[in-house]
């Protein structure tokens, strides 16, 4: 399990001021173990957790449309 990379978007900056924090992890990771980590290392308690697979990049050959095929991270917002 890794964490890559804390998000800054707009939305997520707003949501820093309600304890709501928002990060990329590789692919392969579990709901349980990034919860177990985030509250070991932060020492927070995480009370809910969402997440997405972020959409792949798209690419065009001719006619179709087809999509890379790269390791795409999820995105996590964990509530504490």
């Amino acid at each position: 399990m890794e964490i890559k990379n804390a998000v800054f978007t707009d939305k997520s900056i707003r949501l820093l001021g309600k304890n709501q924090y928002t990060s990329n992890v590789e692919s392969g990771s579990t709901r349980t173990e990034l919860k177990h980590w985030v509250e070991l290392f932060f020492g927070v308690k995480v009370i809910a957790m969402n997440s997405h697979r972020l959409p792949g990049k798209g690419r065009k050959m001719g006619p179709i449309m087809g999509y890379y095929d790269m390791n795409i991270p999820h995105r996590f917002v964990m509530y504490g």
